[in-house]
């Protein structure tokens, strides 16, 4: 099983560096199902895998001057504040049995994958549609509409926190939408963001919280490698292609952790 979680965890590198988001949705679930880590502590390790493999992917997007660092001030901010906040106070708040369900009993780990399998299958989504429209290079002066950037800032940022997922695939088409950002500063920039908030919503993470260092850079470490074999195969292979396919099989996994956590208990 060890064998295979490492081998995941590159796979989680490939698709970032290929697709150029959405890998980090599988990142929790390799933690719990492959390394049997508990569901609360593998949203924090997962903010730290995601986080510091983004950044590492980032590097590449700044030296093509593919970041615009205006644009991931204004959609970062509130998106730190929001994962920081998350992590220190309402992931901690909540309690161990949330609810019941007659002889069902929902605790914070069964309500913290069924989150997951939920953005999940959100995710699988916005990669399985096909875009009507081809996003067109945008040479204008670029506005913001501060109101959304901010909310949705927020959004992504408390997402973030409770799951530990980098939200690329909410992040890039609101950068595209709202920042007027050509595709591809869309995903450099993304990068960014996911890796500063989910870094610094790591480091802020609220409890007693007992972190298996050499663990967490060992699989950091597959997925720097995943990355970098993603970015090579990116020149040979158009992941846009592949995007459809690997959203189906999100599409699966979130709903296989649905039953897994519900009927199969």
């Amino acid at each position: 099983m060890e064998i295979i979680g490492y081998l995941s965890s590159i796979l989680i590198g490939v698709a970032l560096g290929l697709i150029g988001g959405g890998g980090s949705i599988l990142t929790v679930p390799v933690l719990v199902y492959l390394f049997q880590v508990d569901a609360v502590l593998a949203t924090a390790y997962s903010l730290f895998i995601v986080g510091l493999t983004s950044a590492v992917g980032s590097v590449t997007y700044f030296k093509k001057g593919l970041v615009n660092i205006k644009t991931a001030i204004v959609f970062g901010i509130p998106s730190i504040i929001a994962v920081f906040a998350t992590r220190a106070y309402l992931v901690p708040a909540i309690p161990k049995e949330v609810f019941t369900l007659g002889s069902f009993v929902v605790t914070k780990s069964i309500l913290m994958m069924l989150l997951f399998a939920v953005l999940m299958i959100a995710a699988s989504y916005s990669m399985i549609k096909k875009d009507k429209k081809k996003t067109t290079e945008d040479t204008g002066e670029q506005k913001f509409n501060y109101p959304l950037i901010l909310i949705e800032g927020a959004v992504v940022g408390i997402l973030t926190g409770l799951v530990g997922a980098g939200g690329g695939f909410l992040i890039i088409p609101a950068l595209v939408v709202l920042s007027k950002l050509p595709m591809k500063e869309a995903v450099g920039t993304s990068l960014v963001i996911i890796a500063a908030k989910s870094l610094i919503g790591f480091f802020g993470e609220g409890g007693d919280t007992i972190i298996d260092w050499t663990f967490l850079l060992k699989v950091s470490a597959f997925a720097i490698v995943g990355i970098f074999i993603g970015a090579q195969l990116s020149k040979k292979i158009d992941g846009a292609k592949l995007k459809p396919a690997f959203g189906w099989f999100v599409l699966v996994m979130g709903i296989y952790i649905i039953v897994k956590e519900t009927i199969l208990k």
